[in-house]
């Protein structure tokens, strides 16, 4: 099966489109159907789909949240790795379901899409426990220690993560 790429209607649209990359993810609402010849997506305060793509309605949110997710997050990944003196060898984000971010021995991160839809502050906090893996591979005292020092608001990050990570899981 193809991958699925949503674009914006032509501006010759009825429909007045805002630049996707200025919206922020938690002001998407859910999306609607709507008539039209055209096979493009529009978001608008939310989704217009086209009834001729609605089996592609819940891609075209993914891969918008996977967009956003890159633009902000891998940034962020950058900075922060060079701030902790640690090298990355690739930085992604990926669909797991139940895991935020990981570590691999090849000195790889991974982040979950959904944590796009989480504060900073917790994005954040994720980011640092992740890389702090390329210095201390075990959830140590020392590793503990080193997220803690770069995130003072680590344990507000991880109360928010059980009480709300439940709502990122959610299918879009």
């Amino acid at each position: 099966m193809e991958a699925f790429t949503p674009t914006l209607f032509s501006t010759d649209s009825p429909l007045q489109c805002l630049d996707l990359k200025a919206r922020d993810p938690f002001e998407l609402g859910p999306a609607e159907l709507v008539d039209s010849h055209s096979k493009l997506i529009c978001f608008d305060q939310k989704f217009f789909v086209p009834r001729s793509l609605e089996s592609e309605r819940q891609n075209a949110r993914r891969h918008w949240y996977e967009e956003r997710a890159s633009e902000r997050i891998l940034p962020r990944v950058r900075q922060t790795a060079k701030a902790l003196g640690v090298n990355v060898n690739e930085a992604k984000i990926i669909g797991s379901r139940f895991r935020w971010g990981s570590c691999t021995p090849k000195d790889n991160v991974n982040f979950n899409w959904r944590l796009i839809k989480a504060p900073m502050f917790v994005i954040d906090y994720v980011i640092v426990h992740e890389l702090a893996h390329l210095i201390e591979p075990n959830h140590t005292p020392r590793f503990w220690n080193i997220v803690k020092a770069q995130v003072p608001g680590m344990e507000k990050a991880k109360a928010w993560l059980k009480e709300h990570g439940q709502f990122l899981e959610q299918d879009l």
